[in-house]
């Protein structure tokens, strides 16, 4: 992995960002770019997609020369000077920003509309006109309005920041709007704080999509005619019937089984006239090469054919014997021309190619979208996955009543309106990251449900909406990400704002509902980091204290844990001390909560525990030093396998979140009757993942960190269950295993025999665990891993 964001400096500690992960994301994009330009690639055709990756490479040459100038403060909640903490910046992979604020920048196209009515504005001055403008009488009442009829959308915080000071005027308080325009003022000239208007309204609710009618517009519409297709279409329609012209006027010249031995009248006449139409189809029609492949059949007759009709005599006796093996190999796979035998074969050719095109289809598709509002999914779309009209036949060319394909059906469902757990069922929805992503549109009227002025709660959810769009910063030193609180305008608002009984109870319900989705749908996986931002404002709004963790990146780890961490330990302590999940791993949860209680900690050789060092640290430190001890390296060494090992064994100890859920929330007994599939699933998971092909050396770690993952979540619901069960698991486990091929079945058994042995009450740090070859399956190591070993 990647030592992306530090530099060492005195004494190990980060000194400066690291440019050297910027300039790996620019050679890895240049690379993408040059496949995107390869005339062999046919999906790279499309120039949205080529200029998609010319950006990409732009936006990284401005992280690395902000590194290298010091430009940007990397590792701070305000990298960008001039920046207030909550302007929402351009950020890419990694947590780097550019330096980019997206509310600023060029005029969008509702802009410059909106400019258009406001004459003689200098230039580089029109945002601030613009922001301005809304604070006329006419702008307040344009805004006023807007909120009322709720015809406005929030695609980033800033653009509602007007919207509270129409609110706090009308309702009357002036004072307040006032402070509030005290902190955007400065502002003016380079962030939009208005909405985009609309001309009707969003509604939001239970149901949610993937993405908005005109996101799903635009990827049919990328969707462009396939060059492999299309040429072998050009062959069968246009080459294959030129060619057995080609072979009929020599079939004409054959004599005692030799061709060219007698010519028709007119023959050199029309071959002259038939290597005439081939020179002007060949103007039109690029995409087949059948004709010009040097060695192949077609090319050789149609050379031979010109030679022959312009000068019969100059032929070789070798250029005969060559037409004559052409026409016996012709004649012998399909017959001669216009029998019955060849004319059935190319007619079986002709039928193979003449199903519509796929991008004929999609366009068809994406004249259906066009006539519904662009910024809104759809509660319905099966009529955008029935079958061609005859009406679509008459303008498009695709033939009434073609069926639209499954993987078009598939991009247009992504628009389509309905609750989470159907989005899940129907597979739109494939990971806890994509339950992320839609989970706001559901959430943020959760989060406005304690305001009671309808106008306002809009607004507050739409501006919600947005905020959870932001990308999170690269933070170092245990910096915290911003919070909606922060921004200006949503603190003004925020004392309108009431957590009710029936609201705390919708938000606990809700966060119940998407953690036991999320785990049923996706048991193998962790929590994300996406997910977790949501559940934590579902708990704020349930007023539940839930000690949920981040996943760490370990090239930016800093030997440091939060008391989060802590708090989420002794909670895993308070759910798992005594059951298979500490035998597995080692852990006697009884000591380290008295240990983190007490504000010492167990000093750990492996995983055994031997003594315990003094209380002369916090229990966050103290957590740091137990992790790294149990994990066998050292701290503070800046090293991503050593940081991996530490951060694996605080994921081992907190449960990275199950702990604290399943305490908490009580979920034992809602998932008692699916823990079993549950688990399965992991395991069918893990089985299946190691054995994929994997490219690279970086590629395999990665995949063999993820199965580590999922073992743990395996291992931990495992735990829930009584010992009959972990008994009947362990014996269709080894069926399973026994299913598999030969090679992963004996690299992998020994994770399986180290479970079975936890289960029997013995310690895979003994004697015995090392003479039956029985293994704890962790993910991180600084030596080769034994399930690489013969990799």
């Amino acid at each position: 992995m990647n030592d992306r964001n530090k530099d060492p400096g005195v004494d190990g500690q980060p000194t400066a960002v690291n440019p050297g992960y910027a300039v790996f994301q620019i050679a890895k994009a240049l690379t993408t770019a040059a496949r995107l330009s390869s005339p062999r690639s046919e999906r790279h055709e499309d120039p949205a997609t080529r200029e998609r990756a010319k950006e990409k490479i732009a936006k990284w040459e401005t992280v690395l020369r902000n590194i290298l100038t010091g430009a940007v403060k990397y590792g701070s909640r305000t990298p960008i000077e001039g920046a207030p903490n909550w302007a929402t910046l351009e950020v890419i992979t990694g947590g780097f920003a550019t330096g980019g604020l997206l509310a600023g920048g060029p005029l969008q196209e509702h802009e410059q509309k909106l400019l258009a009515d406001i004459p003689g504005v200098p230039d580089g001055t029109e945002r601030r006109a613009l922001n301005a403008c809304f604070l006329t009488d006419a702008g307040l009442a344009e805004l006023q309005e807007r909120l009322q009829t709720g015809c406005y959308d929030v695609a980033v915080p800033e653009e509602g920041a007007l919207m509270v000071v129409a609110w706090l005027v009308t309702n009357g308080y002036v004072e307040e709007a006032r402070e509030l325009l005290d902190k955007l003022a400065p502002y003016f000239s380079q962030l939009r704080f208005y909405p985009i208007p609309l001309e009707q309204p969003r509604q939001f609710g239970s149901h949610v999509h993937l993405q908005d009618v005109g996101n799903t517009l635009d990827r049919l519409r990328r969707i462009r005619p396939n060059s492999r297709i299309l040429a072998q279409k050009e062959a069968v329609d246009i080459w294959l019937p030129l060619y057995d012209r080609m072979v009929a006027l020599f079939l004409e010249t054959v004599g005692n089984g030799w061709p060219c031995q007698s010519y028709p009248d007119g023959w050199s006449v029309r071959a002259l006239a038939l290597l005439g139409e081939y020179a002007e189809l060949r103007k039109e029609h690029t995409l087949s090469g059948k004709m010009e492949r040097v060695g192949e059949h077609p090319a050789q007759l149609r050379e031979l054919l010109g030679k022959c009709a312009r000068k019969p005599d100059s032929l070789t006796g070798r250029e005969v014997g060559r037409i004559r093996l052409i026409l016996n190999c012709y004649v012998a796979k399909r017959g001669a021309p216009d029998s019955p035998t060849c004319t059935e074969a190319r007619r079986r050719q002709a039928a193979d190619v003449s199903a519509p095109i796929f991008h004929a289809i999609a366009r068809v598709a994406a004249a259906r979208l066009e006539r519904h509002p662009q910024d809104d999914g759809l509660d319905d779309v099966s009529h955008l996955q029935a079958a061609v009209t005859a009406a679509e036949a008459a303008s498009s060319g695709v033939p009434a009543g073609t069926s639209i394909p499954p993987s078009i059906q598939r991009k247009v469902e992504r628009c389509l309106n309905e609750t989470v757990e159907v989005l899940v069922e129907r597979g739109i929805i494939k990971s806890g990251e994509v339950i992320a992503r839609v989970l706001p549109q559901m959430t943020s009227g959760l989060r406005a449900a304690g305001i009671t002025d309808p106008a306002l709660r809009q607004l507050y959810a739409a501006i919600y909406r947005a905020f959870r769009h932001r990308r999170s910063l690269l933070l170092l030193n245990l910096e915290k990400q911003v919070q909606i609180e922060e921004l200006p305008w949503v603190a003004a608002i925020e004392r309108f704002r009431s957590d009710s009984l029936s609201s705390r109870e919708l938000a606990q319900q809700t966060l119940e509902e998407v953690v036991v989705l999320t785990l049923t749908s996706f048991p193998q996986a962790i929590l994300p980091n996406k997910l977790l931002q949501e559940l934590r404002a579902l708990a704020t709004g349930a007023d539940l204290d839930i000690p949920l963790v981040d996943e760490l990146a370990t090239d930016i780890f800093m030997g440091k844990f939060s008391g989060k961490f802590v708090e989420s330990t002794l909670r895993a302590a308070g759910l798992l001390h005594g059951t298979l999940y500490a035998a597995y791993y080692g852990i006697d949860y009884a000591e380290i909560r008295s240990g983190l209680n007490a504000q010492v900690v167990p000093a750990y050789a492996g995983t055994k525990c031997s003594w315990f060092w003094p209380a002369t640290q916090s229990r966050s430190d103290a957590f740091a030093q137990l992790c790294a001890s149990r994990a066998g390296v050292p701290l503070g060494t800046w090293h991503p396998a050593t940081n991996g090992m530490i951060i694996e064994q605080q994921q081992i100890l907190t449960t990275q979140n199950l702990a604290a859920l399943f305490a908490t929330l009580d979920l034992t007994d809602a998932l008692r009757g699916q823990l079993d599939e549950m688990i399965k699933q992991c395991f069918r998971w893990i089985c299946k993942r190691q054995q994929m092909k994997v490219d690279g050396w970086h590629a395999r770690l990665i995949m063999l960190k993820n199965t580590a993952y999922a073992w743990r979540q395996m291992v931990f619901f495992l735990a829930l269950l009584p010992n009959s069960g972990v008994a009947d698991f362990l014996r269709w486990a080894g069926d399973h295993l026994d299913a598999q091929p030969e090679a992963f079945r004996d690299r992998f058994r020994p994770a399986l025999k180290g479970l079975a042995l936890a289960a029997d009450g013995s310690s895979l740090d003994s004697a015995a665990a090392r003479e039956a070859d029985a293994h704890r399956f962790l993910g991180w190591s600084k030596t080769k891993h034994w399930l690489l070993a013969d990799v």
